[in-house]
């Protein structure tokens, strides 16, 4: 008995919060045993990873315990929505790795809510009013102060039906004119103070076309669009918390309307997703996009799902990312640091170890036999050895990074310099010239080291274990080393909360965020790789291909150093 009550707590704090009212639901016979979550994305722009947390979330929690998940588009303002965004959302959700079993609208309601709305009207519940948008905010007061009515609020019913339907015109004029439900001004919830609940909007929609001039406000379609598809948990963001009471009024009213008094979706909020160093306001992160500041939606620097997939991060470290901050009822700023160390601790069970030179300096081998190459064995991954291995050439003449020679050393520095040895990875020990140990141009940069090698020392050989002090240095062979650009990315904003800081956002960013250096060399193998394969730059950190790679030229990302 003990037993199992240890394995009911320990059950129980293995939930987060809102799997713990789930649970709590189901065992309580609600909805019939039934759970449907849905994932609810305005389709005005690219998702970002605090989507991604909401999203684990509405569909975990229906996999856990065995519901559905729906994917619903909250397509109720055509001035910000297109197909383009439809399509990437849905692309995004499919590489986290989630399946949805059904794919809805909210324009696919317009007709029901347009009735509803009637309803409302028909029971004395909702008006049209012409006040301007400004006159409106200035009579609904403060949460400390009741609002003023409307002098709009007593129209007839009869007046209100006839403006209503002359708002969904091509006449009408936007601005004019706006249904409000009928609520209570003095209520000190703000959103019960009559809110608006249709605009007038001419443009086209996405999906529907010129067919509607009035839309529904998203407060009117959000709860009711719930209700519509049988959701039993609406998820969100703690944002929604003082709309929890409008929500659920709203279905009160649908319950009366249908004569159903048993279902009733649950909302419940959790906090939201903030990283140091970027945004997560979609208009901003929209702004840096056409104002050309960034690339584009998926540029690496940005915190969108599809800018961190080019970038080189796999999904599952943003799963796991999201799994380890978890779910609470508090807002909290989460270090970049914590996202970075999850990528870095999935790619090293998944890339791909290979040698790139992103500074390169010629290394002579002078007793190296000239014409002379080796083939050496270089393993994929350490981590797993179904990943297998490939080939490099050894030659007399290779590529070494700049910084791993100093022709007058330090005390502890490890690396190549005059009568000092180092291990070339998968190769020999070499030992730097003392007498002549590099050329150098007439601005005294050093151009080309020259060293010696000891044969007995290959990998793999029985010399191959001597001690030496140096470090093991990556290589490349001059002869078939591939020229390759590699863009180095840093943080978006130089400040580490660029929300909270008054400035506009455009003069916090960083300028040192992108760096591209266009003389770097790789191994020939990576010529087989295509973009989003998981590479370790070996002593560097983690790289992918980019998109902007030609047949002429690779181009790679780095996604993160090898250390925070």
């Amino acid at each position: 008995m003990e037993e199992k009550n240890v394995t009911a707590a320990e059950e129980k704090k293995s939930l987060s919060f809102v799997e713990q009212f789930v649970k709590e639901d189901l065992e309580a016979g609600k909805n019939g045993g039934r759970i449907q979550t849905r994932f609810p994305p305005e389709p005005n722009g690219y998702i970002h990873i605090g989507h991604a947390k909401a999203i684990c979330m509405d569909f975990g929690v229906a996999e856990k315990f065995g519901g559905i998940c729906n994917l619903r588009f909250d397509d109720t303002n055509p001035t910000k929505e297109n197909t383009e965004y439809v399509e990437n959302i849905m692309n995004d959700i499919r590489w986290l790795g989630f399946h949805w079993e059904n794919v809805y609208y909210a324009s696919d309601y317009f007709d029901k809510l347009w009735d509803f709305a009637i309803w409302l009207i028909e029971k004395g519940m909702a008006y049209v009013d012409e006040q301007t948008s400004e006159q409106i905010a200035q009579q609904k007061g403060t949460p400390t102060q009741a609002g003023t009515a409307s002098p709009f609020r007593d129209r007839p019913i009869e007046e209100n039906l006839r403006l209503f339907r002359m708002m969904n015109t091509a006449e009408a004029v936007e601005g004019s004119m706006v249904l409000r439900a009928k609520l209570d001004m003095a209520n000190p919830n703000m959103h019960f103070r009559d809110p608006i609940i249709y605009r007038i909007i001419h443009i086209p929609h996405h999906r529907t076309g010129t067919k509607w001039h009035c839309y529904p406000m998203y407060d009117f379609a959000h709860g009711q669009s719930d209700y519509f598809e049988g959701v039993t948990h609406s998820i969100c963001t703690l944002e929604f918390v003082p709309h929890r009471p409008l929500y659920d009024k709203f279905v009160d009213f649908l319950q009366e309307k249908d004569h159903q008094q048993q279902y009733r979706p649950r909302q419940i909020e959790f906090n939201r997703l903030n990283l140091t160093y970027t945004v997560m306001s979609k208009r901003k992160l929209k702004a840096l996009v056409d104002e050309n500041l960034v690339s584009g939606w998926d540029d690496p620097r940005m915190p969108t799902v599809c800018g961190m997939r080019r970038r080189g991060y796999s999904a599952q470290s943003i799963r796991n990312f999201i799994d380890s901050i978890g779910y609470t009822k508090f807002d909290a700023l989460n270090d970049y640091a914590l996202l970075e160390a999850a990528v870095r601790d999935d790619l090293n069970k998944k890339a791909t170890r290979v040698s790139a030179v992103l500074d390169p300096v010629k290394l002579v081998i002078t007793n190296y036999p000239e014409g002379k190459s080796e083939e050496m064995t270089a393993v994929n991954n350490p981590e797993c050895e179904a990943d297998g291995t490939h080939t490099v050439t050894f030659s007399r003449e290779l590529w070494i990074e700049r910084s791993d020679f100093m022709e007058v050393a330090e005390k502890k520095f490890m690396r190549l310099a005059p009568g000092k040895e180092v291990r070339l990875k998968n190769a020999y020990i070499v030992k730097c010239d003392e007498e002549h140990p590099c050329d150098k141009d007439a601005d005294g940069r050093v151009t080309t080291i020259y060293a010696t090698y000891d044969p007995e020392t290959r990998s793999g050989m029985p010399g191959a274990d001597r001690k030496i002090k140096g470090k093991t240095l990556h290589w490349l062979n001059c002869q078939d080393a591939v020229s390759a650009e590699v863009r180095l990315y840093d943080k978006l904003f130089s400040v580490e909360n660029p929300s909270a800081d008054e400035r506009d956002f455009r003069e916090l960013l960083n300028p040192e965020s992108l760096k591209v250096l266009t003389n770097c060399y790789v191994e020939p193998f990576l010529k087989e790789k295509k973009p989003g394969d998981f590479l370790q730059f070996q002593r560097t950190g983690y790289f992918t291909l980019d998109q902007d790679t030609t047949a002429d030229r690779l181009v790679f990302n780095k996604t993160v150093g090898l250390k925070s």
